[in-house]
Order: C-alpha cells, then structure tokens, then sequence
C-alpha cells in the first residue's frame, strides 16, 4: 500500500513533478466539491505540470457545516488528491493533483479565511456553489434579499454562512486597506454565470453599505464562463479500487469522464493565470457556448432523471440503453432546444449532440440519477424552462418540454407516496413544496410554485400540454407515454 504523496506510485500513477513548495497561492475557491476538483484544478495542475503558473495556487474554502470531512481529508493528504478518469472500455487513468495547496474551513476559523482574500497574492475568487447557491428567487432571477443565510449574514459577517458574505467582506476590507479588487469568477451552470453572480454580490453589498456596492459595480469584473465535464460523486468503491489497482490510499478521489471544456471571457484586471497553454478557450463572449450546454447537456440530464428513475434505473448509463429515452434525447435536443439556441458560429451542432448521447453512455462514470435530481426546483428553473419560454414565444412546440416537467411532477408523486427508496431521494430545498403540490388532487397545483414556475402557469399552451403528458405519464407510465409522444 502507498499512501497519497508526491511522489509517483510503484504502479506509475502521474504525479506532480514541480516543486508544490516553491508555489503560491493566488486563487481562493468557494465551493471546494468534486467538480472544482476535476476541473478548475485540474486545468491549473495542468499548467503547473508544464512549469508555469505557481503563483497562481489554489486556496480551497469551505462555509457548510458538511464541508468538514472535506477539510479533514485535504489537511490529512496536503490538499493532494487523486483524479480518476474513467473511460468507456472500463480502464482507469490516475492522475495526482498538486494544485490545491491549502483549504480553509470557515465556521472554524472566518479570520483566517478573510486574511487570505485580503492577500494582495490573491486576484481571483473563483465560486462552485450550485445553481442554487446564488441567493436568488428560483423563477424570477433576481436577488432575494429575505433570504434567511442573507439576513443572517448581513448581522452576522464575522460568522457567515454564505461565500457571497466572505466574497463582499473580502472585498470591502479591501478598498479599506486601498487594494486592487480580486476578479470574481462564477464556475456554476447558470446562464451568464458571472451577471448572475455581479447581482448576488451587488445585492448583498448594498445591504451592508450601499456606497461598496456602488465600488464594487464599478470596479470589479465578474467574467461569464461555461464549464463542462461529467464528474459523478465519489463512493467506497472508488477508494477501494484506487488502492485495490494503483495503490494509493486517498480518502477523497475523484472520479470523471474524459471529456472536459472550459470557455471563458477573458475580463482579468490584475491578471490570470495562462490557460490557453492547456487548452482553455478565452472568448470575448461566452454566451453562445454556455446557452448551449445548459439547454442540451444540462436539460438532457433532467430529463434522465425524471424518466429514468420510475422505471426503476438508478445509473445514467443504464437509462441510456433504453431505445425510447435515448430516442426522446435525441428529439428534444433537436427540436425544442437547438432552436432556442440562436447563431453558432464556429459550432458543428449535430456532432456536439451526438457527443453528449455518447458521453451520456459511459459505462464507466456510472453517475446516478439520484444526482442528476438533487437541487431540482432550480435546475429546472435554469435548464429546461427558458426553452420552454423561448418557444412559447416563438410559437414552437413545447411537448416534450412539458413532458419533461410533467415527469417531474410525477417524479415526486412517487417520492410523496414512497414510491421511491429513501436513497434515491433527492437533495431538494423546496422538497415539501415539490411534495405537496405533487400530490395535490389538481394536477395543476404543481405549476402554481411560484418560486419555480412564475407566470408560466397562466400560459394555456403550456399548461395544456403539461396536463395531456402528466395524465398520459400517471395513467400508462412512461415506456407507453414516451412510445405514443415519439409515435411508437
């Protein structure tokens, strides 16, 4: 057995070559998961492995509760981590990420994490929060300003709970102490990404003091960005294959496809580190690009976990052997979402799609519906429903859209009446109002959460074609609902 260090394994597992104590911190990352990890990480471990960027070290930072047993397996291992790419025909590629060189806990120690973005080092705060995390109101997009971590955090930034209350309090200590504002980087799958964090910091700093608002809109950078690589959770299995097969001994890996992207509008005041050497695209608008994977990649995942898990599937790639929801991918990809999507320069459209579905496929990232599921309500809210909107707009059809929320309805029909084992319950901020809706005796009661829907439900096309696919779903399931929406 080896444990995890910075020397390469017997069985050649790549680690990093370049001296980790010579490097230096200039980049602090909220939202410290899997997907960073596999992604932003790995692109600058990447660099590093090259010789360059390591003044540009990444300082992890958690804020939840949870984030805990992520502090105590980085401090256990030097904040080194094992990456494990799967690919299709079974084989694993490890790699030893050197990158992280330190994690933060908040709750523990706030000071220590506010010391580091006052660091004149530091020239980007980098965010994976979910699309949840942003403190916003689910349909309309705006700032929710009662939010109860906002309230709290407002009275409470000594403490706080949120990192858009460190991001705020970082950079207002730093125009105290006359420092140049670190770029705000939004790593998350939301449209235009980096406004939507601009708003959220915006808000939150005009509830503290209106005029670092004002600075803060004026002087501060928030670039868009589009992210993209399958990165399923780590399991047991992952650990003990990882040790089993190469001989490394790490309490959290990381497993991911092959596949990774990231395209990023190059809007980086006091600089950045060079990423284009290793194949990060910098653009000067990112829109295009980021509208395309959310409304075919991540929409196409709801869809798998809403029609999937009442078949009984519980793996992604299982789901994609069944004839009828492949084929219904296919469909909605190309005729309710590509026409959504606008002009594409440079974008072979039909070969990205069939990408995906190959992607989809991987017998090896084994990714679970279950997590495809969690935080739903904004998922939706961000993927699936501004197509929606899109096509009532322009007097498209809308059916497989609405067959997608109507299986999502039924989805938590079947939660609320324990149809589904605890397990594969997905985490849910607005669980009980999924529930409940779900399986009131209206089924149009599910439209009418307002936090999701907004006015969608006052849409008689809509909610027309909602009600024919979720009769059709609860009455005959969803093998002979997909057969009669596709015709056979």
């Amino acid at each position: 057995m080896t444990a995890l260090t910075t020397t390469a394994p017997d069985a050649g597992v790549p680690s990093p070559s370049y001296d980790r104590t010579t490097a230096t911190v200039g980049i602090v990352h909220f939202g410290f998961g899997n997907f960073h990890r596999s992604h932003q990480a790995m692109y600058l471990d990447r660099l590093m492995e090259r010789g360059e960027g390591l003044d540009w070290g990444i300082c992890g930072v958690g804020v939840l509760p949870q984030d805990a047993a992520m502090r105590d397996a980085m401090r256990a291992q030097d904040c080194l981590f094992t990456l494990v790419v799967r690919h299709p025909d079974g084989s694993l590629e490890p790699r030893v990420v050197g990158s992280v060189l330190e994690y933060l806990y908040g709750p523990q120690d706030a000071e220590a994490v506010y010391a580091r973005l006052c660091d004149p080092a530091v020239r980007i705060v980098s965010l994976t929060v979910t699309e949840g995390g942003y403190l916003k109101n689910a349909a309309t997009g705006a700032f929710d300003a009662t939010d109860a971590a906002v309230v709290h955090d407002v009275e409470h930034l000594e403490n706080p709970r949120t990192a858009f209350a460190y991001v705020v309090e970082g950079l207002r200590r730093r125009r105290e102490a006359g420092l140049e504002p670190f770029t705000v980087l939004s790593c998350d799958n939301l449209q235009g990404n980096g406004e939507v964090c601009r708003q959220t910091v915006t808000g939150f700093a005009r509830l503290v003091d209106p005029a670092l608002a004002d600075w803060i809109e004026a002087s501060v950078s928030f670039p868009n960005c589009m992210v993209d690589r399958i990165t399923p959770a780590t399991t047991d299995a992952d650990r003990e294959s990882l040790l089993a097969d190469f001989g490394i001994e790490d309490r959290w890996p990381v497993p991911a496809e092959p596949f990774t992207q990231w395209i990023v509008e190059d809007e980086f005041p006091l600089g950045r580190p060079a990423l284009e050497q290793v194949d990060v695209q910098f653009v000067d608008d990112v829109k295009p690009y980021e509208l395309m994977k959310l409304r075919l990649l991540n929409a196409s995942h709801q869809a798998l976990a809403y029609l999937g898990a009442p078949v009984g599937y519980t793996l992604v790639d299982e789901t994609m052997r069944d004839e009828r929801i492949r084929t219904y991918l296919e469909r909605y990809m190309a005729d309710e979402a590509a026409p959504t999507l606008g002009e594409l320069p440079g974008i072979d459209l039909p070969g990205y799609m069939a990408t995906l579905l190959e992607r989809f496929a991987n017998p090896g990232i084994r990714d679970t519906l279950v997590r495809l599921a969690t935080d739903g309500a904004n998922r939706m809210a961000t993927f699936t429903l501004p197509a929606v909107r899109a096509n009532l707009e322009a007097g498209r059809p809308v059916t497989l859209g609405a067959l997608m929320v109507a299986a999502w309805a039924e989805y938590w029909a079947l939660i609320a009446r324990g149809g589904l084992p605890e397990s594969e319950v997905p985490p849910e901020v607005h669980a009980q109002a999924l529930r409940e809706a779900a399986s009131d005796d209206d089924p149009a009661a599910f439209l009418r959460i307002e936090a999701v829907f907004g006015d969608l439900a006052d849409d008689e096309r809509f909610r027309e074609e909602f009600l024919r696919m979720r009769s059709a779903l609860a009455a005959e399931g969803v093998p002979a609902t997909l057969d009669e929406v596709l015709g056979g």
